[in-house]
């Protein structure tokens, strides 16, 4: 990875794991916690592909096997963030651009319950039973559920820095991380914002040019 993609996915993986571990692992919600972590991963894998997507979500989840209070065995979150890392890079967006919300929702939800399962399968294999005294199916449908609601703030932002470090034109063309999010959230309605701005400005300057034409019209009679 390129230095810019090193130290701009270093510094939003530590924040991402501090705001994680300092305050979503202390609302005491029932179920799984929010996986901030694993958003992150999927944001930035999005933009940079699947080799990049691996090699992030390995050292996000190493980090997380390491940072206290984990109480679980080294390398088992890098396990899981690798593979998620890896195949949501395999998804990533056409052109980096977010046509519709259904496809980017659909893998956050898949990678809740898939690094719930991961996770949980590596446990069994390692005699970490604790999975199934909180109740699998239960951790499954909060994982999904905490997930999916914080998707659209997150991941679109991460997107939009990722691009921008990329000098992606596409990041310019779209008008930072607001349209980024706009599209986000409105592409599953079929609503183009991006488009609406451009177009509302167009017909602002054809009705300014027309009222001058007019006042110059009046001036000459």
């Amino acid at each position: 990875m390129r230095l810019n993609r090193t130290l701009l996915s270093t510094a939003l993986v530590v924040v991402a794991l501090v705001v994680q571990v300092t305050v979503l692992a202390r609302l005491q919600l029932p179920g799984a916690v929010p996986d901030l972590l694993l958003l992150t991963v999927l944001g930035l894998a999005f933009v940079y592909g699947p080799v990049s997507g691996a090699f992030i979500g390995f050292g996000a989840g190493l980090l997380a096997d390491l940072a206290p209070p984990a109480d679980h065995a080294a390398g088992r979150y890098a396990l899981v963030l690798c593979v998620i890392g890896y195949l949501a890079g395999l998804a990533r967006p056409e052109n980096g651009q977010l046509k519709s919300a259904f496809a980017p929702m659909a893998v956050v939800v898949a990678a809740a319950l898939g690094s719930t399962l991961l996770y949980a399968g590596v446990g069994a294999l390692v005699g970490d039973t604790a999975a199934r005294h909180v109740g699998l199916g239960s951790l499954l449908f909060t994982a999904a559920l905490y997930d999916l609601l914080l998707a659209p703030f997150v991941v679109p932002l991460i997107m939009a820095l990722a691009r921008r470090t990329e000098n992606d034109p596409l990041s310019e063309a779209s008008g930072g991380s607001n349209d980024v999010a706009a599209g986000w959230l409105a592409s599953g309605t079929g609503l183009r914002i991006g488009n609406q701005r451009g177009g509302l400005r167009a017909k602002a300057a054809r009705n300014r040019a027309s009222r001058a034409g007019r006042i110059k019209g009046v001036k000459r009679l």
